[in-house]
């Protein structure tokens, strides 16, 4: 008997396949940089260079490719999800590729350029704001819609187990092949967690080929939601630490919680952009400080990884784009840039 994914309707089969060649298969670079008078190098898998101009894109693409192969995803249902903004982007333009109807519930607080984009993107956008319940009010009023409409798709990016799935297949193995190819072995991944699909995929994946490799879930340091249990304080890190631990994030099978404080993230940004001219949002200023943090601890010479997770694109009306103060304990002021390499890529 044929499995489910050979069954597929020929279109959409054939829409999936072209939406391979155009996600994952992402640059890993090698940034060079003085950081207190001594060279370093760190490694960053460059994300912004999917399709949509982010990760999620590799979480989508395999959600959606495993509703379909389940049976849960029709043509022609509509997608319906809670987000703070990437993954949204993602399902309205995969989705709309494969001829889905989308509707996107998103907290109000959240850069224009994404409720703009998900428009452009044909996504019907509906704010939630914090007194409607905030992130947890938008997952809740999209288990409504589905409840009202059995033709809606839910992705669930926070608990589908396809989430972290996409990692361990495609983003972990193209780690270790283009560290492979340069004769190197990671020492140390670290990520950001939003859902926390990027940080247990890929952990597991190089856990699973070097079972010595740390592997560190980043918070920003201003809502240390992972650390203390529950949403704390606020941040300007858009995409990571909402108001709730993710059920995908399990703890136990990670390493110590690293921080990065916002205004240092925006400035590690704001200098990997106008030094090196890699236009990158502040989340992958946040990654940056954390794999260096990682680093002090295991030695100088050590390879840490982590994601540039999106470009700076979606990030024009924030604080990316402004003057950021200077702190007393900020890393980036002590961080020359000067240059990156290519890795090669996988085949």
């Amino acid at each position: 008997m044929p499995d489910a994914a050979s069954c597929l309707d020929p279109a959409i089969s054939a829409r999936l396949d072209a939406l391979t060649h155009v996600i994952g298969n992402t640059p890993l670079l090698a940034v060079d940089f003085i950081f207190r008078g001594r060279s370093r190098t760190l490694y960053a898998k460059c994300e912004q260079m999917n399709l949509t101009g982010s990760i999620k894109d590799r979480m989508v693409l395999e959600v959606l490719r495993d509703g379909y192969t389940r049976g849960a995803l029709q043509p022609g249902d509509t997608i319906a999800e809670a987000t703070s903004g990437n993954a949204g982007i993602s399902c309205a333009a995969l989705g709309r590729a494969l001829g889905h109807p989308v509707t996107i519930f998103m907290p109000d607080w959240m850069s224009s350029e994404r409720a703009q984009l998900l428009h452009g993107y044909g996504a019907t956008v509906v704010s939630v704001s914090r007194e409607q319940g905030g992130f947890l009010g938008a997952i809740r009023r999209s288990e409504e819609l589905a409840c009202a409409d059995k033709r809606v798709f839910l992705p669930c990016q926070f608990s589908n187990k396809a989430n972290s799935q996409a990692h361990f297949a495609g983003t972990g193995p193209e780690i270790w092949s283009q560290l492979a190819a340069c004769g190197l072995v990671p020492d140390a991944f670290v990520a950001g967690v939003g859902t926390g699909g990027t940080v247990m995929g890929v952990g597991r994946y190089l856990r699973s080929r070097n079972f010595k490799v740390k592997i560190h879930p980043v918070e920003p340091a201003e809502s240390p939601t992972l650390s203390t249990g529950y949403k704390v304080g606020s941040h300007r890190i858009q995409g990571i630490s909402d108001d709730f631990i993710p059920a995908i994030v399990q703890l136990s099978e990670l390493d110590a919680v690293l921080s990065s404080s916002d205004g240092d993230s925006i400035l590690m940004a704001q200098k990997l952009a106008a030094q090196l001219g890699l236009g990158v949002g502040i989340s992958s200023g946040c990654n940056f400080l954390a794999a260096l943090r990682a680093q002090e601890t295991l030695g100088r010479d050590t390879t840490v990884v982590t994601i540039f997770c999106d470009d700076n694109k979606k990030y024009l009306s924030t604080a990316l784009l402004r003057n950021e103060p200077l702190k007393p304990g900020y890393l980036s002021p002590e961080i020359t840039l000067t240059g990156f390499r290519a890795l090669p890529r996988c085949h």
